[in-house]
């Protein structure tokens, strides 16, 4: 059995672009942006590029839905893709073929009674007081 799933959470790099296949198939790639989930201490924090595609009705709603610095979801396959070009050079690359795409944040109303979107929502950590007990050795752990 196999299994082949990435969900990605992140922010477009630049504005997509839609195009047609010459049979007719909408198609677009784009680039999202997501920020690694842990930065040591003092160092800045990391974010890493991957490069989406979506074919159809997917492709059309994000070029309809979606610009440069917006927030979105995705949730696809990973897919490898080796060729050489014409100077005998081997390729290989890593994208994400989305199956599907959606908002990362819900409509509001917007100051002229438009929807609107708002910023992403914001993730917290647990706090001091969020039922953990602070441990400062190891010989003081229960097991």
């Amino acid at each position: 059995m196999a299994f082949n799933r990435v969900i990605l959470v992140g922010n477009l790099v630049a504005d997509p672009e839609l195009k047609t296949t010459p049979n007719g198939i909408s198609v677009i790639r784009f680039r999202i942006a997501v920020n690694r989930r842990f930065t040591r201490a003092g160092e800045q924090p990391q974010t890493d590029f991957f490069d989406i595609t979506a074919w159809r009705q997917t492709a059309e709603f994000v070029a309809r839905f979606f610009t440069k610095g917006r927030p979105i979801l995705i949730s696809g396959t990973l897919q490898n893709r080796n060729w050489t070009d014409n100077n005998n050079v081997k390729h290989y690359s890593v994208e994400i073929v989305a199956d599907e795409v959606t908002f990362v944040d819900r409509k509001t109303e917007g100051m002229n009674g438009q929807p609107s979107m708002p910023s992403a929502p914001t993730y917290s950590t647990p706090t001091a007081d969020s039922g953990f007990e602070d441990l400062s050795a190891d010989d003081e752990l229960p097991f």
